[in-house]
């Protein structure tokens, strides 16, 4: 049964598509991620699927229900996690979570927070202020009011944006557990190959506002042939002994992609002179290969022109949150 259903979803900025024909659909229970560089169209597709932004044309459905028919309805359904912190420093847990309650219409909510909270293993912070908890409690915190209305899906938009890789890893433990034992379908944005591949059941690559493909971790990685030979080659070395292959050459180290299968690797060892080799390796495929070999280019290559600026969003969120 499908929780989300995407169709020919498109965002116009004057003439700038910032959403080129999007479609996907998300699994009830999935972990999906939607994978690109910054200006990808990562972020403008789910607010529109959050209600904060109507689309330009297209259908976004959740649950069943037109995103820009039934609004509120929608919001209802959904719960929300930004990639920044967004609880109210100055109150305490139990406040920003009474808030949240509020914000949502949930009267019974208390008690649904208290073993939220205890689930999480933060029962303990409940007096004390949103400013002094730790990166990872206040994450545990948002997470628990994301729950509180009992939503079916769960959205968020680059989750781990910005934390150590002690509190990701945590982070990505912990979103997890919320899938399997709440039973609630999770979509995020990332421009993390890693946490798309260690997290997430199916993944949408998209760039430049078009989805590329989609599939789950495996079935991408296979897109990226037999893996990647790295040479780190002296300036006597001959290209044209590789003229015939798929490559890529910076400075001194040239990566080429071999086609198919591992047996490619001794064909590429033939082929060239060890001697004007100074370093060899062979790279398994990755998603990050898959990426380039999928879009043409690297992640950090498509967001060098593709600069964000978050604050103005979660200005934009916070506006939609009053």
């Amino acid at each position: 049964m499908d929780t989300i259903v995407v169709r020919n979803l498109v965002k116009t900025y004057g003439a700038f598509k910032a959403v080129d024909n999007v479609s996907f659909s998300v699994k009830q229970g999935e972990i999906f991620a939607l994978l690109g560089p910054n200006g990808a169209g990562k972020t403008t597709t789910i607010k529109i699927m959050t209600t904060l932004i109507p689309q330009t044309s297209g259908i976004c459905i959740i649950n069943g229900h037109d995103v820009r028919k039934e609004p509120r309805v929608v919001k209802r359904d959904i719960g929300w996690i930004a990639s920044e912190v967004i609880l109210d420093d100055d109150l305490q847990v139990i406040e920003n979570l009474k808030l949240q309650a509020d914000l949502q219409g949930v009267s019974d909510w208390y008690a649904t927070a208290m073993r939220l909270l205890e689930y999480f293993g933060i029962k303990n912070t409940v007096k004390m202020r949103a400013g002094n908890l730790s990166t990872g409690m206040r994450k545990k915190v948002e997470i628990t009011m994301a729950l509180l209305g009992d939503p079916s899906v769960i959205f968020m938009d680059e989750p781990t944006l910005g934390l150590d890789v002690g509190t990701r890893s945590m982070l990505w433990d912990l979103i997890k557990k919320t899938r399997d034992e709440h039973k609630v379908t999770i979509f995020l944005t990332t421009h993390y190959m890693d946490e798309a591949d260690q997290l997430c059941d199916r993944i949408a690559i998209i760039s430049k506002g078009k989805i590329v493909t989609i599939g789950t971790p495996e079935k991408l990685r296979s897109k990226a042939g037999g893996g990647v030979v790295v040479l780190t080659v002296t300036g006597e070395f001959s290209m044209s002994s590789i003229r015939s292959l798929s490559y890529k050459r910076q400075g001194n180290e040239i990566k080429i992609h071999l086609r198919k299968s591992k047996d490619s690797f001794v064909s590429v060892l033939k082929k060239i002179d060890l001697f004007q080799v100074s370093a060899l390796r062979l790279e398994k495929p990755s998603l990050d290969t898959a990426f380039i070999k999928l879009t043409g280019s690297t992640m950090a290559e498509q967001e060098e022109d593709h600069p964000i600026d978050y604050r103005k969003f979660y200005r934009q969120l916070q506006r939609a949150r009053q």
